[in-house]
């Protein structure tokens, strides 16, 4: 793991500490790519889709479809 690697994990786990009371969940898709979000994404909508805010404060739309696992972050 180099060091900006390690940096990335440090500054995710401080977002996340940072957070209080709110409950961090990870969303993983299909594909493997997760994403650690603020609070539990809006269930599905009539449309078809996840919506919920990363960390980083960015809204993430993904259709349902796309989305394998939404689990509280341990």
């Amino acid at each position: 793991m180099n060091i900006r690697g390690l940096g990335l994990g440090v500054t995710l786990a401080c977002c996340v500490m940072l957070a209080g009371c709110s409950t961090a969940t990870v969303v993983t898709l299909q594909n493997g790519t997760q994403y650690l979000t603020k609070d539990a994404p809006k269930t599905k909508s009539k449309d078809g889709f996840y919506e919920f805010e990363d960390i980083s404060g960015k809204t993430i739309r993904v259709r349902a479809d796309e989305v394998a696992t939404v689990k509280k972050e341990d």
